[in-house]
């Protein structure tokens, strides 16, 4: 038992040395670009042909934060808007397909500032967007594809995906004791 013990506490001591030399790695490269957003699409969003031939998708994702203001008892709240852009092809195709002006997603990507030139005015102008492309982005959507039923939606699926759906529920020999 102590050998055991010895053992297992061995393999734990260097995982968290692994986890700490991974941590330490990402600090000492100085650097991190990497945003998580979760928020509502603000429009429908835009499919663009490049020249290349491969679609992209920008979209337009609102957060929002509410507080209690401290002196007046009164509800606030503040919107930030931000700009996603996404050049991954899947993605892409799942953008296009699924989703909608208001459906409620996770993206994860990396910030990016691009210059570009006002065709009117012939100024630069700059732009910061949240980029998806490449293997360190994700998008998740969050909402059920019908959002007013999703609570049902789950539990019915749950249920119809017991392995034993024949089971007698009236069985007395069923107990809540975990078996570990």
């Amino acid at each position: 038992m102590i050998l055991y013990l010895l053992i297992n506490y061995d393999i734990n001591i260097k995982l968290l040395i692994n986890k700490i030399t991974n941590i330490v790695k990402i600090i000492m490269a100085g650097s991190l670009n990497k945003v998580q957003l979760i928020g509502r699409l603000g429009a429908d969003p835009d499919i663009k042909q490049m020249v290349n031939g491969k679609n992209v998708a920008r979209l337009s994702i609102a957060t929002s934060q509410s507080w209690k203001d401290k002196s007046s008892g009164e509800r606030k709240e503040k919107t930030e808007w931000h700009r996603i852009v996404i050049f991954n092809e899947g993605l892409v195709n799942v953008v296009q397909q699924y989703l909608k002006k208001g459906a409620n997603i996770y993206v994860e990507g990396q910030l990016s500032t691009r210059k570009w030139k006002d065709e009117s005015s012939g100024q630069d102008k700059y732009s910061t967007e949240v980029v998806l492309q490449g293997y360190n982005s994700s998008l998740t959507m969050l909402d059920s594809k019908n959002s007013k039923n999703e609570s049902q939606n789950l539990v019915s699926e749950n249920k119809s995906s017991l392995p034993n759906e024949n089971l007698n529920q009236d069985s007395p020999d069923l107990d809540d004791e975990i078996p570990f």
